[in-house]
This record gives structure tokens, C-alpha cells and sequence, in this order.
């Protein structure tokens, strides 16, 4: 499939933007580039999000969803919001260390850490890097509760880990499926597996014992609303037992790459889309008010959160709002795993990633900006 090129919108934090003529753009190849932050431990105070503390091996994403909020992010790098967003990535190697150091500190107690609030844990590069599983390998021999959260079937690799946490401290597995129809979702999720291979990976995951969700998100409305009983009875055909939604909010420069998207995959129905996103924040694309920009407003927003809290009660899911309410055990017989190296220490060259096409530049981030989590 030839890659779905969408062009950077100007980056406020750059003095120049570039913009090429049609057809004279350049062909998108893969480029990453190391972050050595000095910390790996997110913090959110978001009343809205419930877990406090989250872990981002990589910044950008390979999977190119058009409306990844996590996009305005990549400007702060000297970086743009499309195209560099999703062939331009960054990655933490010390990400394991980091983690085991944080958790060594006398002040930590065990919270939740979740992988990844940001962008996805499990993206493509995963398989070369391993970076989530050295994180994971530390949360195993530290005890530590997890959420996960993933579009990936990547994570099936992993499940001699999930067990392993799974029986020393809670775990829970977020998978994200927006869509039933693979169209859809390729239009808009490019270089996601399609929705049919991910409620498989809720399968295998449910079938090995580990606690899994489905994260209907986002909701886009006048495009998958109507789509919501679909996912939600294949996922709990599947053997999840947990459902969440969020609506679609458009945050900056992410509302310009996702208009283009759709009136580049979807002419006849964009007008409509836009016009139904409209309707639910308040004649805009985005709202970052507090309790809101979760469910939006207005009748449209309404009929969306009633249809999906009905048929989640008719199919026995239970609600929520993230991998919350995660603790260590304390059961007689549960004992910590033995501690083992992470990852991190002997981080496999990229030749797999190489054998898939994926091309390299290595080296600071341009423009002198400082990494950030």
C-alpha cells in the first residue's frame, strides 16, 4: 500500500515552513531519532484521565491516525504535526533504566503506570526495539500495577509477561477499535490492523487470562457513531469486559491534518463529518474545557453517550474511563519475580525494522529543542 502523504501544517515553533508544489513533495521514509531524557515518568493532573502516572517509550507514530491528539506534541521537537508525526520517530532506549530508577525511589507507592497516554507502546518499531517490554519486564519485578493501551497485536508477543504481572500486581489491557468497517478504518488508521485482527488480539489476550477492554475511540461523529453496538458486541464476543468511548476533539494543528485526510479519502461525506463534530462542540472542532472535551455537547453528543451506555448494559460490559483501580498483591504465596535486566541493556540493532523497508537517520532532534515528556 503506498503511504497516505499528508503535509505538516506550519509549526508555530519554527521561524520557516515549507510547502511543495503537487507532486513534488518528497517520498516519506522512516527517520528515528534518540531521546536521553533524564526522567521517563509522565505525570497527568487531568481530572479527566484517570490514572496519574504513564510511561511513553516513543513519540510520533508510525500508525498515522489522523486524529491522534498526541500530533501537537511533535512541533515542541522542532518537528510537524502530519507527515513528520507519523515517519518521524523518536525514541527513549533508556526508557527500563529510567523506570527501574523511579521505582527504586523511596518516595514511589506502587501507583499505576500506564503505557502509554501518549502515543502507542506497541507501534511498529516495538518489534526491533523493545522498549514496552523492557518497561514491562521491570513493572514484573517491581510489582507494579499496569494499563495498557494499544491498537497493536504486537502485545500478543508478550503474554508470558502480562501473566506474569498478572500474578503479582493487577493488570489491565485497554485495546483501541473505533471502527467495524475495515474501509473506515483504513481511510483513517492507515497502518492500524484492521478491526477484525484486533478484536482477535482481545481474544487471544481474554483467553490467556489477562483482564482486557475495548476503547471505542475516538467516536467521530456522522462517520462511526452508528458503528458503536458493532464493536462493542464483537468485542464482547470476544472476551472483553470492559468498555470505554471519547469522543473526537481536533486540538490545533490536528484539525487541519484530519479535515485533509477525509476530504482526501472521503469527499462526498466531509462536509457532513465536519458539520456533526461542529454539533457537538459548540461550532467548533475541539473544546479542552474540563469534563467536556471527553463527551462534547449538545443533542448529537447526547445520542452518542445514550447509545453507548445502553448497549453496554445490555451486553454486561463494564464502563469506565481508563485502566483505573490497579493495585500490587498481597495474598499469601505472591512473591516478587526475580529481577532480571531490562531490555534496554542489550537493545538489538534495527535490522528487522530495515527488513521491512524502514530507513534510519540517528541523532540529536533538530532545531536544538530539548526532549520533553
Amino acid at each position: 500500500m503506498r503511504p497516505v502523504a499528508v503535509s505538516n501544517p506550519p509549526n508555530p515553533w519554527t521561524s520557516t515552513a515549507v510547502e511543495y508544489l503537487e507532486g513534488a513533495s518528497p517520498e516519506m521514509r522512516i527517520e528515528v531519532f534518540e531521546d536521553h531524557s533524564r526522567t521517563i515518568l509522565a505525570r497527568n493532573d487531568s481530572p479527566d484521565v484517570g490514572f496519574t502516572y504513564s510511561v511513553n517509550p516513543y513519540r510520533g507514530c508510525f500508525h498515522a491516525c489522523a486524529y491522534c491528539y498526541a500530533r501537537p506534541g511533535h512541533e515542541y521537537l522542532g518537528f510537524g504535526a502530519g507527515t513528520d508525526f507519523e515517519r518521524r520517530i523518536v525514541v527513549k532506549p533508556d526508557a527500563p533504566a529510567l523506570l527501574r530508577k523511579a521505582f527504586r525511589q523511596k518516595s514511589w507507592r506502587h501507583e499505576t503506570v500506564v503505557m502509554s497516554g501518549v502515543t502507542d507502546c506497541y507501534q511498529p518499531l516495538e518489534a526491533s526495539y523493545r522498549l514496552t517490554r523492557g518497561c514491562l519486564e521491570v513493572c514484573a519485578a517491581e510489582r507494579n500495577p499496569v494499563g495498557i493501551i494499544t491498537k497493536a497485536p504486537l502485545i500478543e508477543r508478550d503474554i508470558d509477561l502480562l501473566r506474569s504481572i498478572a500474578r503479582v500486581a493487577s493488570l489491565q489491557v485497554i485495546v483501541s477499535i473505533p471502527f467495524s468497517d475495515p474501509d473506515k478504518a483504513r481511510a483513517i488508521e492507515p497502518y492500524v490492523a484492521t478491526p477484525a485482527r484486533r478484536m482477535r488480539t482481545i481474544r487471544v489476550l481474554a483467553d490467556a487470562g489477562i483482564a482486557v477492554g475495548v476503547n471505542v475511540a475516538p467516536i467521530i461523529p456522522g462517520l462511526n457513531d452508528q458503528e458503536i453496538p458493532a464493536v462493542l458486541e464483537a468485542a464482547r464476543a470476544a472476551g472483553a469486559s470492559s468498555a470505554a468511548y471519547v469522543l473526537l476533539r481536533l486540538p490545533g494543528p490536528v484539525a487541519s491534518v484530519f479535515e485533509e485526510r477525509v476530504r482526501a479519502r472521503m469527499p462526498l461525506a466531509a462536509d457532513r463529518i465536519l458539520h456533526r463534530i461542529r454539533g457537538t462542540r459548540g461550532g467548533g472542532l475541539s473544546d479542552a474545557r474540563f469534563g467536556v472535551r471527553g463527551r462534547g455537547e449538545g443533542p448529537y453528543a447526547d445520542m452518542i453517550r445514550s447509545l453507548f451506555v445502553t448497549t453496554s448494559a445490555r451486553l454486561g460490559l463494564t464502563t469506565h474511563r481508563s485502566a483505573t483501580g490497579m493495585a500490587t498483591f498481597e495474598e499469601g504465596g505472591s512473591k516478587p519475580l526475580a529481577p532480571g535486566q531490562p531490555s534496554s541493556r542489550t537493545l538489538p540493532p534495527p535490522d528487522h525494522a530495515r527488513q521491512l523497508g524502514f530507513e534510519f537517520q540517528t541523532g540529536e532532534i533538530p532545531g536544538g529543542s530539548k526532549p520533553r515528556e
